[in-house]
Order: structure tokens, then C-alpha cells, then sequence
């Protein structure tokens, strides 16, 4: 046989696919299946570290930290398990160079994980969907109520900034004795000194000529003396700027929080495709073992 029958003999590129699905999708619905068992296990665990009751409940750090580490450990464990099935449960490649017979578990369990990865991000995205809707829901109907409420005691809505600015001028106002001044109306200086106090805000300082017209204003409606109001306005401007502080502050903690959350979640992720590819492929090779071991013991075939 020359060298050009030969070749049209034998064929240069299989007409299988290398890729066996059914293993894939066999060791990811083993991974979803995993994960949401020990999702469930986690929350069950979690929810009796919290109680309704005072000194019962653990701290929010260390619910927050247990969670976390759960979340990781439920990752890795399931990427494990699903690698392993996956490379357990495909076919021997006959014709396959070790070399190759690596990659291809190696890149079946990272497509596994990959597999798997989708499903739980579309379940949880569609459970938090559905608490979101829930939520919006609820929120509705809370609304409904409120509007309702507040139409009856003849108040109008007022976000939050409103509430908080209603609050200092009220203790700016605050009558020495309330007695002698309660016929008072003081309905025009509490407005007057609310857009004082926003547009103070938005500049972010309060000029000396509004504290002093503001001192003098509280001073007539209070009946406390100039130097006793200057020092009302001085301590609840000293309120509003630690609000603020805080306010930022607790910004900037959720945040860093939320990057942290970024950062580790990623790198468990990229820890967990590892781990299910490394996994696959030592389970490919104990399949092929096994059988070569089970080949040499039937002997030649006669």
C-alpha cells in the first residue's frame, strides 16, 4: 500500500467531538444540587444565631464573617464534587496522548463549574427578584396606608432631608417655658429657618450672619437671652455636621464593604474553577486506571 492510500485510509481528524456532555451537564447538576443543599444547611444554622430577644443573638460581624466563610466553603465544596463526577463519568478517549487526555478533564471541569456557575446566579437572581417584587409590593401598600394616614391628620409628604432640617428647627425653637409660649405661632420662623438651614447645608457651612440672625430668631421666639441662643444654634449646627459624618461614614463603610465582598467573592470563584478542574481531572484519570486494571484482569480476549 503506498503512502497516498494510506492516508486516504486513515483518517488524519476524528469525526467525535472530544467534548462529552453528558458528563459536563452531569457533574453540574450534581454542583447545583450540592450548593443548594448546603445553602439551605446554612441558613438554617444562621438563622439560630440570630434571636428577636436582647443578649440572645450574635453580634452582625460575626454573622456577617460565618456567612461568608459558609459561602466559600458551599463554593469549593461543590465545585469539588461536580469536577470529580464529571471527569468519573466521561468515556476513554482511546486515541489520546496523556498529555491531551489532561487538558481535556482539565477544560471539562472548568466548563462544568462554568455550567453550574450560570444556574445557581440564575436561581438566586430569580429568588431575589421575586423578594424584590415582594418587597416593592409591600412597600406599596405600606405607602397606601401611610397616605392614607397622614391625609387624615392633614400632613403632607416629606422626604427624608425635609424630616431630618423639621427636627433641628424644632430644637432650635424649643420654648424655655413652654406654659407662656405655647399660643405662640411660630409656624413662618420654623420655615424661615429651615431654608436657611438648607441652603447652608448645600453650601456646606453656615455663614456667621446666618448663625446670628438665626441666634437672634431663636433668642425672640424662646425668650432665652442672645448668648444662651448662640449657644443652642452652636450645638445643634455641631448635631447637624456629626449627622452628616456619620451619614458619610456609614457610606463609606458599606462601600468598602461591598468591595470587599467583590474581591473575595472573585477570588473564591476563581479558587472554585480550579478546584473543579483539578478535581475532574483527577477523577479522569482514576476512571482510566480502573479500567486498564479491569482489562489486565480479563486477560486477552480469546
Amino acid at each position: 500500500m503506498s503512502l497516498s492510500q494510506a492516508n486516504e485510509t486513515v483518517p488524519l481528524e476524528s469525526s467525535k467531538s472530544a467534548m462529552s456532555w453528558g458528563s459536563i451537564f452531569g457533574g453540574a447538576f450534581a454542583a447545583v444540587g450540592t450548593t443548594l443543599i448546603l445553602l439551605l444547611l446554612g441558613s438554617g444554622v444562621g438563622l439560630t444565631m440570630v434571636s428577636p430577644w436582647s443578649g440572645e443573638s450574635s453580634s452582625a460581624a460575626a454573622v456577617g464573617v460565618t456567612a461568608a466563610i459558609w459561602l466559600v466553603v458551599v463554593q469549593w465544596l461543590s465545585s469539588a464534587l461536580g469536577g470529580y463526577l464529571t471527569g468519573r463519568l466521561r468515556t476513554k478517549w482511546v486515541a489520546a496522548h496523556t498529555d491531551e487526555v489532561f487538558f481535556r478533564d482539565t477544560a471539562h471541569g472548568f466548563i462544568s463549574w462554568a455550567v453550574a456557575t450560570v444556574f445557581v446566579v440564575g436561581f438566586l437572581t430569580s429568588s431575589l427578584t421575586s423578594l424584590a417584587g415582594a418587597g416593592a409590593n409591600a412597600a406599596g401598600a405600606a405607602a397606601t396606608v401611610g397616605g392614607a394616614a397622614g391625609t387624615a391628620v392633614g400632613s403632607s409628604s416629606l422626604s427624608k432631608t425635609d424630616l431630618s432640617t423639621s427636627y433641628f428647627t424644632d430644637a432650635l425653637l424649643r420654648p424655655e417655658r413652654v406654659a407662656a409660649n405655647a399660643s405662640r405661632d411660630d409656624g413662618a420662623a420654623s420655615a424661615e429657618v429651615s431654608r436657611i438651614l438648607l441652603n447652608d447645608a448645600a453650601k456646606g457651612e453656615v455663614p456667621d450672619g446666618d448663625k446670628a440672625y438665626i441666634a437672634s430668631i431663636v433668642a425672640a421666639r424662646t425668650g432665652l437671652s442672645e448668648a444662651d441662643a448662640r449657644a443652642r444654634v452652636d450645638t445643634v449646627l455641631k448635631q447637624i455636621d456629626d449627622a452628616k459624618v456619620a451619614a458619610q461614614a456609614a457610606a463609606d463603610k458599606a462601600r468598602k464593604a461591598a468591595a470587599t465582598t467583590a474581591l473575595i467573592g472573585s477570588i473564591s470563584l476563581l479558587i472554585g474553577a480550579f478546584i473543579s478542574s483539578a478535581a475532574a481531572a483527577f477523577g479522569g484519570r482514576q476512571r482510566d486506571e480502573k479500567e486498564d486494571i479491569f482489562l489486565m484482569d480479563r486477560g486477552p480476549l480469546a
